[in-house]
């Protein structure tokens, strides 16, 4: 379906024009008609199927064809990342450019001036609100905010928005809100806690369902199998020959994405790390080095790589295997955009075998699997029921491997890994995430 065939008004039209934006997406088709009726809705889409466009655009539209109360907080969007906030806002920037609406975003980890930026949205009615549940709760306890003009409430990702704690903050959010509202829910997954807020929030809601798409065939996929110790090692026989360029490596603990960072770094490559630990600062800093070819490679975690928007990266290097079918898709769909086609290599060790068969399994494939050097030693056979079964006997089947090569691998997933500073409760709330 064409934008052009929906109702949607013309000030919006020109700015998709503008944007380059001609066909729908599976979701935005079934999604943007359910939202301009004014009917609650929750929505299941995994990120990268246009799913911020599908709320945005029916949400400007309402905005721009009925009277609201103006100085007043028309919409608020929950977003469970810093990065993700942003990419809305910059979203909603262009598709209103040619309205006249404000948005304001609200997310911690920056200086007291963007606090005081927020704080004049906030008190001042900005039309739209994006925010994570923590700094606008830090925002609530702080001062007095009009929510009575509120008409449209927003979860995206509401799933990791509960993996991450929030639960609470977003229903003290949603009592400050009216009742008589449009209330509207993006989840990549369908759990029962999801299931249960739906209930709680939602009234009568249309259920839209996306089924999990598989990456594009423009993305070259392969694999090594191999020991946890030689993965450092194939990074390195990589590019021994052949200098990096827009790469990205992602690790599912933060504790190993530093850990990888220095490797590379002792290694003469040029690597930086994205990972929670990082002020918001810091994190714009590395993703401009990135963007402007000063760095080669990003070493990134699942839970910041949301906010990762860059078009011509050539290659994605899975360290880890996902534990989720859609974090898979996710991490190598980060190549291969705007038509061009890209590169994802994973390592799998002897553990990560049979995740990676149920990844095999949801894409109805056998990826290709390329040999080891044999300069880098012995390899696992690629059997992953058997690893699977022996999965607990044996802490590390490294065989005659030589250990001289092991590099670190300790740290829980990453919101549970590494060192931590005490934080007071407000202290989680101004971050964000």
């Amino acid at each position: 379906m064409l934008f052009t065939e929906l109702p949607l008004c013309d000030a919006l039209i020109d700015g998709l024009q503008a944007m380059n934006f001609k066909e729908t997406t599976p979701i935005q088709e079934q999604a943007i008609p359910v939202i301009l009726q004014k009917k609650d809705i929750i929505a299941c889409a995994q990120t990268g199927t246009g799913k911020t466009a599908a709320f945005l655009l029916p949400l400007i539209n309402n905005l721009h064809t009925e009277l609201h109360e103006e100085h007043k907080i028309n919409a608020i969007i929950m977003a469970p990342t810093r990065e993700l906030a942003q990419q809305i806002d910059q979203q909603m920037e262009g598709f209103s450019y040619f309205t006249s609406f404000s948005s304001v975003a609200v997310y911690g980890g920056n200086d007291g001036d963007a606090w005081n930026i927020q704080k004049k949205g906030l008190i001042s009615g900005a039309d739209v609100v994006i925010a994570t549940p923590g700094r606008l709760l830090s925002h609530i306890n702080l001062y007095e905010i009009d929510f009575s003009g509120i008409k449209y409430f927003i979860l995206d990702e509401a799933d990791r928005m509960l993996d991450m704690g929030f639960y609470d903050d977003i229903m003290k959010i949603e009592k400050l809100l009216p009742k008589d509202r449009q209330t509207i829910m993006f989840s990549a997954t369908m759990p029962p806690k999801i299931q249960q807020l739906a209930k709680t929030i939602l009234r009568n809601p249309e259920e839209i369902t996306i089924a999990i798409a598989r990456p594009p065939e423009t993305i070259l996929q392969s694999a090594y199998i191999c020991y946890e110790p030689q993965k450092i090692e194939i990074v390195k026989h990589l590019f021994s020959e052949k200098k990096p360029n827009k790469v990205i490596l992602f690790s599912g603990k933060k504790q190993k994405v530093k850990e990888i960072t220095k490797t590379l770094r002792r290694m003469g490559l040029s690597a930086d790390a994205m990972h929670s630990d990082l002020e918001q600062s810091e994190r714009d800093s590395v993703m401009h080095e990135f963007r402007n070819e000063r760095v080669d490679i990003l070493v990134a975690t699942d839970i910041v790589a949301r906010g990762i928007d860059i078009d011509d990266i050539s290659l994605i290097i899975n360290f880890d295997v996902p534990y989720d079918v859609e974090d898979y898709v996710h991490r190598i769909g980060r190549t291969a955009r705007a038509g061009d086609s890209g590169m994802a290599i994973t390592f799998i060790s002897p553990e990560e075998q049979f995740r990676f068969s149920k990844i095999e399994k949801f894409l109805q494939k056998e990826i290709y699997k390329i040999p080891i050097p044999t300069e880098l030693g012995e390899t696992p056979e690629y059997n992953p029921e058997k690893m699977r079964k022996e999965s607990g006997k044996r802490p590390n089947r490294r065989r005659n491997f030589d250990k001289k090569h092991t590099t670190k691998s300790s740290g829980n997933k990453e919101k549970n890994s590494g060192p931590k500073k005490p934080r007071s409760r407000s202290d989680k709330n101004q971050t964000g995430s």
